[in-house]
């Protein structure tokens, strides 16, 4: 899978996990909610630094958000 789908997804569901809105995200890092938006439908990427404050506001590593989930498949 694209790097730049995986962080967009995980971005995307780790702000929801959170509770975190869109526009408090994007208040919280000092950049508009279009731009946030274009970051989670996969639109743009955002800069290493901003990846960087991404992980801190949602409490987590930067590699967190490019690493692919892992999808359980069940017991056989």
């Amino acid at each position: 899978m694209d790097l730049k789908v995986i962080l967009s997804t995980n971005l995307r569901r780790i702000r929801n996990d959170t509770g975190r809105t869109q526009e408090e995200m994007a208040h919280v890092l000092g950049i508009s909610l279009r731009y946030l938006g274009s970051i989670e439908r996969n639109k743009v990427s955002p800069s290493v630094t901003l990846l960087g404050k991404f992980a801190v506001v949602l409490g987590i590593s930067a590699c967190d958000l490019i690493t692919p989930a892992k999808v359980s498949r069940g017991t056989p």
